[in-house]
């Protein structure tokens, strides 16, 4: 057993909980964005032995998330919508200016990295400033937790055809049991709030959302892994003691 992820986990999950859960939205920016600066850093590590990303580029962008309370919900698709095509031109520009010394795998690195990182998580905010969003936020974490928990199971118990050379461990049983854990907890949460929270989930479209968050959370997994092999690394980091990990 690892001492420190357990303590990390045991500080650190009821601190986000209640920031999560409680926090208004200048401290729930403030921590995603952090979060967002700290994840990017540790990506820009594992690939600089390689490539040369523009670094100041994805810390602004990490860094930006502390302001997402600035902008109204119902505009907030369209200004993210907006910073891409403005984040490319930015990223090419450098290209220009540098005369070649930043190059097109430089920027596409960039690039990938603000997308899958900054832009993923700059949805926790937004979702937590919807209506009942202080719930609906829990749905991405429960589906993810669903999803490594079953995932794991399935794969230990049933697991024996190989999804990936990505990622040899996992199976396809256990990315199906991924799925089923993801639409069980879902379901059981929604029930709970449904029940005691009076509030009026529809089950079906709550399936639907479960199975396609365990997909986009195991296409996440797979796309993690697949940069740690590019980058010839076993672990991301050890900036969070006890964490950064692929333990599945």
């Amino acid at each position: 057993m690892n001492i420190k992820r357990v303590l990390t986990t045991i500080i650190g999950l009821p601190l986000v909980i209640i920031i999560i859960t409680f926090g208004n939205k200048y401290l729930i920016d403030t921590l995603i964005a952090i979060v967002a600066i700290m994840t990017i850093h540790e990506y820009f590590k594992a690939l600089k032995p390689k490539i040369k990303p523009v670094e100041w580029m994805g810390y602004l962008a990490g860094a930006l998330i502390a302001f997402i309370h600035v902008i109204k919900p119902e505009m907030a698709l369209k200004v993210i919508g907006l910073l891409i095509p403005t984040c490319m031109t930015v990223l090419f520009l450098k290209v220009i200016t540098s005369e070649m010394k930043t190059n097109i795998v430089d920027i596409a690195v960039t690039f990938f990295g603000i997308f899958y990182i900054v832009i993923f998580l700059a949805f926790v905010p937004i979702i937590r400033q919807m209506n009942n969003g202080y719930l609906l936020i829990w749905c991405l974490f429960i589906a993810a937790w669903g999803t490594d928990i079953f995932a794991y199971i399935f794969g230990k118990t049933i697991g024996k055809h190989k999804f990936s050379s990505i990622s040899p461990n996992k199976t396809i049983e256990g990315c199906i049991g991924g799925c089923v854990g993801s639409v069980l907890l879902m379901l059981i949460y929604v029930f709970l709030c449904n029940t005691f929270l009076y509030t009026n989930f529809d089950y079906i479209i709550v399936i639907f959302v479960a199975v396609l968050l365990s997909i986009i959370g195991q296409i996440g997994d797979f796309a993690a892994s697949s940069i740690k092999r590019y980058a010839e690394i076993k672990d991301f980091s050890n900036l969070i003691p006890g964490h950064g990990r692929n333990v599945r």
